[in-house]
C-alpha cells in the first residue's frame, strides 16, 4: 500500500496543502510547532477516523476558521494497493469531511463525513481500508502509562485489521453501559437481580469475541517483536508480552499463585465459545459483589498488558531507553503483522523517532527502516540520520503549515 497524494483543507496547521507523496523515505524537517506532527495525524486519522492527540474532532478544525459560521476541514488521500487485492480496484481514494455549523444562536455542531471513491461509508465501513503504523515519543505510554493506554492501543490497531471487531468493540461498550446502569439501580433501589441475566448474555458474547481477538494478535504480535528487540539491542534483550484479562479464559489453578512473574501463558487454544460459557458463568458467579459495587467489574474493559525484557517488567522497572526501543520493536513487529492480515504493506509514521536513542540503536532502526515500502519521519534535526538515510530520503521543510520539497540536502 502506497500513499500517493495527500490534500489538507482546514486542518490544524494546514489552511491548504495539496501534495504528491513519494515512496520510500520522507523526511518531515522543521522546528516545533510547524505542522510536522499534525501531518502524520492527518495520515493515520485516515486508518482509525480517531485523532491520537485531539479528545474531540472540533479540535482538528483550523484554530483559525474555526470561529466561522460553516467549516469544512478535509483530508483527502489518493493510495494504491500492491499486489494481492483482486477484491479491490487498485487506486482508491478515501476522504474525511469535517463540518462545523452554527446555527442563529452561535450554538455549534459537527459532523463527520467519509467518503471512499466518492461513496458515503459508515466508520465500520471505511475503517481498514487504508492502513498505518504510527510511532510518537508519548506512545512510551504504552508501556510505562495506564492499563486504558495498552487498550487503546489494541483497540486501533486491531480494529483497522479484523472485520468486525470496531463494531463488536461499539456494541460491547454499549452493551456495558446499559449493564452498569442496571447495577447501579440494583444498588441503589433493590429489584429483582435476575433483570442481569440477559445483559449478561449479551455482555459475555461480545466480550468473548474481543477477548479471543486480543489474544490471537497478542499472541502473534509477541512473535514477531520478540526477534526486532534482539535485534535492535544486538542480542541483549528479549521481549515478551503478557496478556492480563480481567475475566481469565484460563484461570489459575488451587496449587498456583498470582504473582506477577515473566512466566509466559498460552491462552490461543481457547474458542470464542468456550470464553463466551466461562464469560458467563463468573458474571453470574460474581454478581452479588457486583451489585454492591454498582458496576462491572470484569470484561475487555479492564484488560492489561504487560511488557517484559529479560524477565523485567518494563512498565515499572525499564529505563526510557528500554521502554522506547520496546515500542519501536513493536511498531516494527506491527508493519510486518498488519501486512500479513491484510496482504498490504502498511504507511509507517515515525514522529521524532530517534530522540533518547543511543548512537549503535539509532544506526540499527534506520538500518531497518532503509527497507520500507514508505515511511514519514519527523525530525527537527537530520544530524541524528545517517548519510545513506538521508540520500535515499525525499526531504519536505515544513514552516508555519507550508511545505517546501527539496530532492536532495542542503550542501
Amino acid at each position: 500500500m502506497q500513499l500517493t497524494h495527500l490534500s489538507l483543507t482546514q486542518f490544524r496547521n494546514f489552511s491548504r496543502l495539496d501534495i504528491d507523496v513519494p515512496g520510500g523515505a520522507v523526511l518531515l524537517v522543521g522546528g516545533n510547532a510547524q505542522g510536522k506532527t499534525s501531518l502524520l495525524e492527518a495520515v493515520y486519522y485516515l486508518a482509525t477516523f480517531t485523532s491520537f492527540h485531539a479528545s474531540h474532532d472540533r479540535q482538528l478544525i483550523s484554530f483559525w476558521a474555526k470561529n466561522e459560521p460553516l467549516v469544512v476541514s478535509r483530508i483527502v488521500a489518493d493510495f494504491e494497493y500492491s499486489a494481492g487485492k483482486p477484491d479491490r480496484e487498485t487506486r482508491q481514494r478515501l476522504e474525511v469531511r469535517l463540518i462545523s455549523e452554527r446555527d442563529d444562536f452561535g450554538n455549534s455542531r459537527l459532523r463527520k463525513e467519509i467518503l471512499l471513491n466518492g461513496v458515503g461509508r459508515k466508520v465500520g465501513e471505511a475503517i481498514g481500508v487504508f492502513n498505518a503504523v504510527l510511532f510518537l515519543p508519548h506512545m512510551l505510554r504504552i508501556v510505562e502509562g495506564a492499563p486504558e493506554e495498552r487498550r487503546r492501543y489494541l483497540n486501533l490497531s486491531l480494529s483497522q485489521v479484523t472485520p468486525g471487531y470496531a463494531s463488536d468493540l461499539a456494541e460491547y461498550n454499549r452493551l456495558l453501559s446499559q449493564r452498569n446502569a442496571l447495577l447501579k439501580q440494583l444498588n441503589e433501589r433493590g429489584g429483582d437481580a435476575d433483570q442481569l441475566t440477559f445483559w449478561d448474555e449479551q455482555l459475555a458474547a461480545t466480550g468473548a469475541r474481543i477477548i479471543y481477538t486480543r489474544i490471537q494478535a497478542i499472541h502473534e504480535l509477541e512473535k514477531l517483536a520478540g526477534p526486532v528487540l534482539q535485534d535492535l539491542t544486538r542480542g541483549k534483550e528479549v521481549l515478551r508480552l503478557n496478556y492480563v484479562p480481567a475475566f481469565d479464559p484460563l484461570p489459575l489453578s488451587p496449587l498456583q499463585y498470582a504473582l506477577p512473574l515473566d512466566a509466559p501463558v498460552n491462552r490461543s487454544g481457547q474458542s470464542v465459545d468456550q470464553i463466551r460459557r466461562g464469560f458467563q458463568e463468573e458474571l453470574s458467579r460474581i454478581r452479588h459483589t457486583e451489585i454492591q459495587r454498582g458496576s462491572s467489574t470484569i470484561g475487555p474493559h479492564r484488560d492489561d498488558l504487560r511488557f517484559f525484557s529479560n524477565g523485567i517488567d518494563l512498565g515499572i522497572y525499564g529505563s526510557r531507553g528500554q521502554c522506547r526501543t520496546a515500542v519501536l520493536a513493536l511498531k516494527l513487529a506491527e508493519i510486518v503483522w498488519m501486512t500479513q492480515k491484510t496482504g498490504q504493506t502498511p504507511v509507517l509514521l515515525l514522529d521524532e523517532v530517534l530522540a533518547e536513542l543511543d548512537p549503535a540503536r539509532r544506526e540499527d532502526l534506520l538500518d531497518r527502516l532503509l527497507g520500507s515500502e514508505q515511511a514519514l519521519v519527523t525530525t527537527t534535526d537530520l544530524d541524528l540520520f545517517t548519510e545513506d538515510y538521508v540520500s535515499a530520503a525525499q526531504i519536505w521543510r515544513i514552516t508555519t503549515g507550508q511545505v517546501q520539497v527539496q530532492p536532495t540536502v542542503d550542501a
